[in-house]
């Protein structure tokens, strides 16, 4: 029997909920922000979490490459990558986590042959924790919360809910709402935009704008697994594991 690696996820999952635990505290604190190379903020949050993650990792799959952006971002990105590796982002939404915003999550994807085929993405302030399994993907409120389905919903005519990044202008939202359809906005930090997508509180997010893979790939496995899309603004595959590009993302759409 072949292992069905979006089982991967129950494994991530906890080792999120770990990073969590880590990262809680530093919340709404006065945090030292440092800036790094490419602008953006790096907490002692950041740190800790990735140094969690990057153990457990190591314990559980010794032999699979990590690629983590705190690490990233110090020491570069390798010139190369192999077929299956992980993408890791300690704290993605820092600029949230630093407003005291409730949206930043934890996020651990795993990546084959340049697909995202397991991940977990969990969210600290609120203790959720979305998944992949080999039924599907699952969502849980807490470590001993009862685990349940997340699907994505059909396409709600005429109330379809847009996620948009909180610092996007308006002119630029309301392009985006024309051109992919949506009828309502509502500006949300990080990862868990494509998690609310999975479980069916939203429909679609645009972005049209600079990310990097680790921003990305779990939460990519996550929304797939849930019955959703995420491709290239034309439809076609989105791929990871661009080493020549520093593991830089294109333009996707991430959609029920």
């Amino acid at each position: 029997m072949t292992e069905n690696l979006a089982d991967w996820g129950r494994a991530l999952a906890k080792i999120t909920e770990e990073a969590a635990a880590v990262i809680l505290p530093f919340w709404k604190t006065e945090l030292a922000v440092a800036q790094k190379a490419d602008e953006s903020p790096v907490t002692e949050a950041d740190r800790a979490g990735e140094r969690l993650i990057l153990a457990r990792l190591a314990e559980l799959y010794p032999d699979v490459t990590v690629i983590s952006e705190e690490h990233a971002s110090e020491f570069g990105t390798p010139d190369e990558v192999g077929s299956r590796f992980f993408l890791v982002d300690p704290v993605d939404g820092t600029k949230a986590f630093v407003r005291g915003d409730p949206n930043f999550t934890v996020n651990i994807g795993l990546i084959q042959d340049g697909v995202p085929v397991a991940g977990a993405v969990c969210a600290p302030a609120t203790g959720e924790v979305w998944f992949t399994t080999a039924e599907g993907t699952m969502k849980r409120t807490g470590v001993d919360g009862a685990e349940a389905p997340a699907r994505v919903r059909p396409w709600p005519t005429g109330q379809a809910l847009g996620l948009v990044s909180h610092t996007m202008r308006e002119e630029k939202a309301a392009e985006l709402a024309t051109e992919y359809g949506f009828d309502l906005r509502s500006p949300m930090d990080s990862s868990i935009k494509m998690c609310r997508i999975a479980e069916g509180s939203a429909d679609i997010y645009p972005r049209h704008g600079p990310t990097s893979e680790w921003d990305t790939a779990a939460a990519h496995a996550v929304l797939v697994g849930a019955g959703g899309r995420f491709t290239q603004p034309d439809g076609s595959p989105f791929l990871y594991g661009k080493a020549d590009q520093a593991f830089r993302n294109g333009w996707f759409v991430a959609r029920s």
